[in-house]
């Protein structure tokens, strides 16, 4: 009473055959799920942002809390 001999020959290209469309699908899923859970609400957070953004309002508000080296506080 031996066990069968397990059958080498030919069982790398079986399992990848199996192994290896599942892999590329839902590497795919994982990478829409990405673009469309990470990405594209961290873009609208930057747009939302930036719309409402004074550049220079918060440039002034930094030079007057003395932040800059080479800007003098209005005041000074």
């Amino acid at each position: 009473m031996s066990l069968a001999k397990p059958m080498m020959r030919g069982l790398l290209a079986k399992r990848l055959r199996f192994h290896l469309p599942i892999a590329f699908g839902l590497s795919f899923v994982a990478a829409i799920a990405f673009k469309y859970m990470v990405t594209e609400p961290r873009k609208q957070a930057y747009a939302d942002f930036y719309k409402q953004y004074d550049s220079v309002k918060e440039f002034n508000a930094m030079r007057e809390a003395g932040i800059f080296q080479s800007v003098r506080p209005s005041g000074e």
